[in-house]
């Protein structure tokens, strides 16, 4: 049926047959026939068994990322309608479908795409190839099957400009599909507005994944003090003040993100309770270490300090020093909020550099909660690159 058969080499192809979702450059014996990158091609085993279809891209060490195993699919415009179906019918059994993440990639069988909805917004970010030639039939499929549920999307913005994108040989992009709308979108989660600013704001323009671990945090905050660290648009400091927090203490190294938490917090009544600062983390903390400042709640929450295996070393003495500072600031009896948002960070290595701070602060934990993302960002089992946000609440205590 496709023109092009891929061939993996004999014992190669492990992760695929486990369930994962790619194939790399060097599991593959042979390529034949006559193809362009993006094209859909027939993966085989090296005796010839049929593992299924995928899209391919010779410039990449992902060379094929895996669209179905079934021997008779048709890769076409109903094919992704389905996906896109099935994806929706997920999100409306299992989150707050207001605002959530609609496709996950790899994890909704359409590997390298994310559309992420805000109220009547969505925003794509294509990060492959292959599904890159199909976003236009994503969107659409989409605006048709919300529109059969009464939701109408009013504007869609592209959010491809991900440097990952180079390494597919594709050229970073933004910009309106469609009509142009105004870019400054509402929303409501938790009970917390926030303005999302799609064209310019970090990712897609908030950080839908910790959902539910923002809700997570209410019961510890009522009347206390808190402090919350890499605040970026003021997520888990409002969640905090909404929550009846004596008083929140947002910081982030970007001024523009700083100037977006305090609207946020005006837009919410909560301007005279959370304040916002701009600082690094990494010297701000040390300097209240050193005047003697202590909070009930302290939330880290950083991005990524490794997007590699190759950086693992320097994002671990990253990742214990905020801790370390962190936890030096809770006082006895508070809490630490703490978490990873890198793959490579895996759950194991984050527990010991954790367990690693907590020994240098010379306080014991008590573990409340571990929580992963939210279930709009489903973990494909055997795909692993789709499980990365790690997430815990601990009680931080004076050695007793």
């Amino acid at each position: 049926m496709y023109q092009t058969i891929v061939t993996l080499k004999k014992g190669e192809g492990r992760s695929l047959k486990a369930g994962g979702m790619w194939i790399y450059d060097n599991e593959i014996d042979s390529v034949m026939g006559n193809f362009e990158n993006g094209d859909v091609v027939e993966v085989r085993d090296f005796d010839g068994y049929c593992m299924g279809f995928g899209y391919i891209n010779t410039r990449s060490k992902i060379t094929v990322r895996m669209l179905s195993r079934k021997k008779d699919t048709v890769i076409d415009a109903t094919f992704v309608e389905q996906r896109v179906r099935d994806a929706w019918e997920y999100r409306k059994q299992t989150i707050d479908i207001s605002s959530c993440r609609l496709i996950f990639g790899e994890a909704d069988f359409l590997p390298g795409i994310v559309v992420d909805k805000f109220s009547d917004v969505l925003v794509v970010e294509s990060l492959a190839l292959g599904i890159d030639r199909w976003k236009f039939v994503i969107v659409d499929s989409l605006k048709k099957v919300l529109a059969e549920d009464g939701i109408f999307i009013r504007g869609v913005y592209e959010r491809s400009d991900a440097k990952v994108r180079l390494q597919e040989g594709m050229e970073r992009s933004k910009g309106f599909i469609g009509e142009p709308f105004d870019t400054k979108v509402e929303i409501v989660e938790n009970g917390v507005k926030y303005i999302v600013d799609v064209e310019d704001g970090q990712k897609t323009g908030f950080f839908l994944d910790q959902k539910n671990n923002r809700a997570a945090i209410h019961r510890f905050c009522k009347g206390k003090k808190v402090l919350d660290c890499f605040t970026h648009t003021g997520s888990f400091a409002l969640n905090a003040g909404i929550a009846g927090a004596a008083s929140v203490l947002g910081v982030d190294a970007s001024q523009l993100a700083v100037d977006q938490a305090t609207e946020n917090a005006r837009l919410n009544g909560l301007e005279n309770i959370v304040k916002f600062q701009c600082a690094d983390v990494f010297e701000l903390l040390p300097e209240l270490e050193a005047k003697g400042e202590q909070f009930d709640v302290v939330i880290l929450d950083p991005p990524a300090f490794t997007k590699s295996r190759n950086s693992i070393k320097n994002a671990v003495k990253g990742y214990r020093e905020i801790n370390l500072r962190g936890l030096k600031l809770v006082r006895d009896g508070g809490f630490l909020v703490t978490c990873s948002c890198s793959h490579f960070m895996d759950p194991d290595l984050f527990a010991k550099t954790i367990r690693e701070a907590a020994t240098g602060a010379h306080k014991r934990l008590r573990q409340v909660e571990f929580r992963t993302q939210a279930c709009d960002h489903p973990i494909l089992w055997a795909a692993d690159q789709s499980y990365y946000l790690k997430f815990y609440i601990f009680q931080a205590c004076e050695d007793k």
